[in-house]
C-alpha cells in the first residue's frame, strides 16, 4: 500500500502586530485555501505551530465557506510544536503566512531543523505572503541558506507599504530574503505570484495561496494515492 502523502502547514504562534495595539496572528485564507487544495488532492493534511495549542488567527471572513470548513475541521486547540514530529513522516511543509510570522517564525530553530530536514529528503518546501519568514535563517545541513541562489516570491516592500507596516514589521521580508541570496520576484501590489525553483515553492501575497499549493500538488506523484 502506498503511504498517503502527508503535508504540514506551518501556522504563527504570535498575536501582536507590534506596538500598535492591534492583534495578528495567521491569515486564515492563507492556511484554509491550501488547506482545501491538499484535501481535494487526496493528501493527508497537518498543523504544527511555534508555540503548540491554538495559534492566533486574522484576517478571517465569516462569509467564506473555505475558511467556515477549515475552522470547523481542524483541531486548532492542539497543533503541535515542531520539535515533537518526525520529519521523515512528512513530504511537504507549506509555511501560511500572516504578520505574526514576522516576529516567530525566523527565530524558530526546530522549525527551520524539521524544514530542512524535509528538503533534504526530496520533499517540497512552500510558503505564501509573509510566510516565507521561515525561510529567512533556513540553513540546510552543509550550513547553506535553502533560499540563498533560489527563485522566490514573498510579500513585498510595496505591499508593505500599501497596509502601511513598513515601520511596524521587524523587518522587511523582501529584504531579508536578498539578503540570504535569494533573487526575489516582485509582481504587482496584490496580484498572484508564485515562483517555483525545484521543490521550493513560494508566492507573494494572500491571492497567491491556492496557487501556490496546487503548485506543490503538482510536485507529487503520489497525489490521491491511498
Amino acid at each position: 500500500m502506498v503511504r498517503m502523502t502527508r503535508v504540514l502547514i506551518a501556522l504563527t504562534s504570535h498575536s501582536e502586530l507590534g506596538g500598535t495595539g492591534r492583534r495578528t496572528g495567521f491569515y486564515v485564507s492563507e492556511a484554509a485555501e491550501p488547506w482545501a487544495v491538499f484535501q481535494e488532492a487526496g493528501f493527508d493534511v497537518e498543523l504544527v505551530s511555534v508555540a503548540g495549542g491554538r495559534p492566533p488567527h486574522d484576517g478571517l471572513d465569516e462569509d467564506d465557506p473555505i475558511q467556515q470548513k477549515f475552522l470547523a475541521s481542524v483541531d486548532l486547540d492542539h497543533t503541535p510544536t515542531a520539535a515533537t514530529l518526525d520529519p521523515t513522516s512528512y513530504d511537504a511543509i507549506f509555511f501560511a503566512g500572516g504578520h505574526g510570522t514576522m516576529w516567530d517564525f525566523p527565530d524558530d530553530k526546530a522549525l527551520a531543523s524539521l524544514a530542512a530536514a524535509i528538503y533534504e529528503r526530496g520533499g517540497v518546501v512552500a510558503a505564501v505572503c509573509h510566510g516565507p519568514s521561515a525561510l529567512v535563517n533556513l540553513k540546510l545541513s552543509d550550513g547553506s541558506y535553502l533560499v540563498d541562489g533560489k527563485n522566490v516570491a514573498g510579500f513585498t516592500n510595496a505591499e508593505e507599504a500599501a497596509v502601511g507596516l513598513t515601520d511596524v514589521v521587524p523587518f522587511l521580508l523582501a529584504d531579508a530574503l536578498t539578503a540570504r541570496g535569494a533573487v526575489h520576484h516582485p509582481a504587482a501590489n496584490f496580484a498572484p505570484q508564485v515562483v517555483t525553483d525545484g521543490r521550493l515553492v513560494t508566492g507573494q501575497n494572500p491571492q497567491s495561496a491556492t496557487l501556490v499549493a496546487q503548485a506543490v500538488v503538482a510536485q507529487s506523484p503520489r497525489a490521491g494515492s491511498k
